[in-house]
């Protein structure tokens, strides 16, 4: 296992968080951002949610909030596109991708698993990839019932005080789901710890990411 860590660096670090959906990047980034906020604190965060309409907008403002709190600067961009239709209105998600490369200067993307069986993950990973071309992209993962999680190849420990926060704020920025199986403590503890065998993490958890190119020195 082969270990690197951000630099050290006078400007500030800059992230770009992209989501689907209301949560998507709380479950599948969060104890990762919340560990370059206290890292880093005098990161900016930029963070993108394509489906955020009705109750579930004001549930991705709670989640924004909890896991950026102490961010020098966070900029959280809300949009209302259908959930389950991005690929029948990707011209218009297209343009939202268009419109934040003449805006934002990311140090590191995250964003979704480019072959999660979601077709709204799916499209926000290929547009993700289509858009930025010389970013260091890390794609996160979405447990889920099609069973799409695969075997990551970048992993970050993550602090059993980060775990409990993590699954805090999810679940308490997030009341709709509550009623969804899939939706507990034990999932996302779960997938944690899962990570955190396979990277031999010093913590005991982790979360995996899938990074396609990595450019070196």
């Amino acid at each position: 296992m082969i270990e690197l860590r951000l630099p050290e660096r006078a400007e500030p670090l800059r992230l770009l968080c992209l989501g689907a959906h209301s949560d998507d990047i709380e479950i599948g980034c969060g104890g990762t951002v919340l560990k370059i906020v206290r890292d880093h604190p005098g990161v900016e965060c930029d963070w993108v949610v394509f489906s955020a309409a009705g109750a579930r907008r004001k549930e991705a403002l709670a989640g924004a909030g909890s896991f950026l709190k102490g961010a020098a600067r966070r900029t959280v961009v809300l949009r209302s596109f259908r959930d389950g239709y991005f690929p029948a209105v990707g011209a218009g998600i297209k343009d939202v991708f268009e419109a934040l490369k003449k805006k934002v200067r990311p140090d590191l993307i995250f964003t979704h698993h480019r072959a999660d069986l979601h077709q709204d993950h799916r499209l926000i990973a290929e547009l993700t990839w289509n858009t930025f071309r010389d970013h260091v992209i890390l794609e996160y993962e979405i447990p889920k019932y099609d069973g799409d999680l695969a075997t990551p190849n970048v992993y970050v420990p993550v602090e059993a005080a980060a775990v409990k926060a993590k699954i805090r704020h999810i679940r308490e920025s997030f009341p709709s789901q509550a009623g969804n199986g899939w939706f507990s403590e034990e999932t996302f503890r779960a997938v944690l710890r899962l990570r955190g065998i396979e990277s031999n993490s010093p913590t005991g958890y982790a979360e995996g990411f899938h990074g396609r190119k990595l450019r070196l020195f």
